[in-house]
């Protein structure tokens, strides 16, 4: 049954009349006449009884109006509380980002300090999700987006840089090119096991002797910090401790290669207003996160 008819057929009864029904519903007249006529054909049955005295309900129409009117009434406050709900920003927020993207958990805290009403679920991992079948809101993506059925908003981009401590740059004193890191002992970030990992360094690539392999940046860094290995850390573990000179920079003038951070979420044609305000808000938050990746050039 035609819900939109049958709305209509409620709206006349409760009117009184067709042309009532008709103003206050802001459809013109015949369009209402012949969607009620729909309806009775749909139903194979008379609801109103027309006459030039105007139309009133038969037994058939009596029946249905009492089982309607309920639901359209339930229907239009469910509808109503969705909006109300939509426009307080109350409601739930299903997230995922890796979690070594330290600035994007500040930004979420400034996110729930502006909009306490949401809740929300992050499930934090550097393994890249099914949105739909996971269901996941937005996805914050860093590298390459292989997902063609999702939408991709592009935020920033990142260079890793590598590191060390100053303790082992003393003890085996500083590279002077990508091929003296063969005699340094180093920790790589690996997705797998047993993959052999390559350090792309401006026009050189090499395969470092790396004594640990982990998708644990946070491990890395500790191992960086404490003078054990040469490393490579994302800007957002690096910029602080370069700063403090807790770590140095190595080989600057072989750039390791750039990434770009991508928000990613399935392409629904009516985005929900939560989820266009948190899009909105990683948007003016952006400033904050690239101050938190900045590391002089003479660092």
């Amino acid at each position: 049954m035609d819900f939109n008819a049958t709305r209509m057929f409620v709206a006349v009864v409760q009117a009184g009349s067709l042309s009532a029904a008709a103003t206050r519903l802001g459809i013109p007249l015949p369009t209402l006449s012949r969607r009620v006529r729909e309806l009775e054909r749909q139903l194979n049955v008379q609801l109103l009884a027309r006459s030039a005295r105007g139309t009133r309900l038969t037994d058939a129409g009596m029946r249905l109006y009492e089982h309607a009117a309920r639901g359209v009434e339930a229907l239009l406050e469910a509808e109503q509380a969705v909006v109300s709900d939509q426009a307080q920003l109350r409601g739930r927020l299903r997230l995922s980002f890796p979690p070594t993207v330290q600035p994007w958990w500040d930004l979420l805290a400034a996110f729930q300090h502006r909009y306490p009403d949401i809740q929300i679920y992050v499930y934090s991992t550097e393994r890249r999700l099914d949105l739909i079948e996971d269901g996941i809101d937005i996805s914050l993506r860093v590298g390459a987006i292989v997902h063609e059925g999702m939408v991709a908003r592009q935020m920033m981009s990142v260079r890793n840089v590598l590191v060390a401590s100053p303790r082992l740059v003393e003890r085996f004193g500083m590279p002077a090119d990508p091929d003296a890191l063969h005699r340094l002992p180093c920790a790589v970030w690996a997705s797998r096991v047993d993959t052999p990992v390559r350090w792309q360094l401006g026009d050189h690539v090499i395969e470092p002797n790396a004594i640990l392999s982990t998708n644990d940046y946070h491990h890395l860094f500790n191992r960086a910090v404490g003078g054990d290995v040469v490393t490579e850390l994302p800007p957002f573990l690096a910029a602080a401790p370069i700063r403090e000179k807790r770590l140095v920079r190595l080989l600057q003038q072989y750039p390791l290669p750039e990434w770009s951070i991508n928000l990613l979420y399935p392409p629904q044609r009516h985005r929900s207003t939560i989820v266009r305000a948190y899009l909105d808000f990683c948007q003016s938050y952006l400033p904050k996160i690239v101050q938190a990746c900045e590391i002089d050039a003479d660092e």
